[in-house]
């Protein structure tokens, strides 16, 4: 069946164009498989013959993080082909495993380009394919308006467009005033907005305000270090004389008189045992963050179930 080598780092492009790949073999048995993920030996036996002469796509990922022995199973491969196999070889660029790429490009495989969207004109070309695909018409307007504002990162604008293209009447043409509402919906939560209702201790609406910040781009270590940040203030502030103006507490406690005035307000839902259960979980949930967990956004979600709780 041949090979298909896609070649760039721009995700959302190498995933449609191994999607067009399954979509022209329908009936295949598929295997797909990421370099870092996959044991010696993997790659030879997935391309290893069928004994019923299946058709069969084998996906391998960025192969430019392959180990020198898996890199040698694909080219041994190569030199002896099977034609009920579609071999897919994606590569994110760079020089990273070169002698591989050179010896997949000597056999003359398919070469799909998938590189990354840096300028604004091939980010506007894929938004308008992007409409184009869904059957919609849209305004260069608007294509610059997505740009502004979402085009750092192009799995998010291809998102925004299916959104658009839904929420937009059909056969209406899609404007700057449709992306603008679009963008007007976005709930943009900070780690300080997820910090606020979890001194609140309002379980359900944290986990909401925290998956999105986390969908907005809210970098998890800033929402935990903002979480950390009012937990510290709770501790000072509890410990302060009650009868105190805040603007007198202020020079001594480092704090300005209205972040006082806010810790007192949030002090009511908390007492010794559930101020200490909460710093244990959230610097537990800053270390797994930091790479002590395979899963920091379920740690940060525990950590704030627990500092919610009863």
């Amino acid at each position: 069946m041949g090979i298909t080598f896609l070649q760039g780092g721009e995700a959302i492009l190498a995933e449609r164009a191994i999607t067009e790949v399954l979509e022209r073999h329908p009936n295949a048995v598929v295997s797909q498989l990421t370099a870092g993920e996959i044991d010696l030996g993997a790659i030879t036996d997935a391309l290893a013959p069928s004994l019923f002469g299946d058709e069969r796509v084998i996906v391998v990922k960025e192969i430019q993080d392959l180990a020198a022995d898996l890199a040698e199973e694909i080219s041994s491969y190569i030199e002896d082909p099977e034609e009920s196999v579609e071999l897919v070889l994606w590569h994110k660029g760079g020089i990273k495993g070169k002698a591989l790429v050179d010896k997949i490009k000597k056999a003359n495989p398919r070469i799909i380009a998938c590189d990354a969207l840096k300028k604004d004109g091939d980010k506007a070309e894929f938004i308008r394919q992007e409409f184009h695909r869904l059957g919609r018409k849209v305004s260069t307007e608007a294509v610059q308006a997505l740009i502004d504002a979402l085009g750092s990162d192009m799995r998010e604008v291809s998102g925004a467009v299916s959104q658009l293209a839904s929420d937009v009447a059909a056969g209406k043409n899609i404007d700057e005033a449709a992306v603008a509402k679009y963008q007007q919906g976005r709930i943009e939560s900070t780690g300080f907005d997820v910090a606020d209702e979890v001194m609140e201790r309002k379980r359900d609406i944290a986990l909401i305000t925290l998956r999105n910040a986390l969908a907005t781009g809210t970098d998890p270590v800033m929402i935990t270090s903002a979480i950390a940040s009012s937990l510290r203030t709770l501790a000072k502030v509890s410990g302060a004389n009650r009868g105190a103006k805040s603007f007198e507490l202020a020079g001594a406690l480092g704090l300005a008189p209205w972040q006082i005035d806010k810790a007192r307000r949030q002090l009511v839902h908390w007492n010794p045992t559930t101020l200490t259960a909460a710093v244990i979980a959230i610097a537990q949930a800053d270390a797994d963050i930091k790479g002590a967990a395979a899963d920091p956004i379920h740690s940060l979600e525990r950590a704030i179930i627990v500092m919610t709780g009863s």
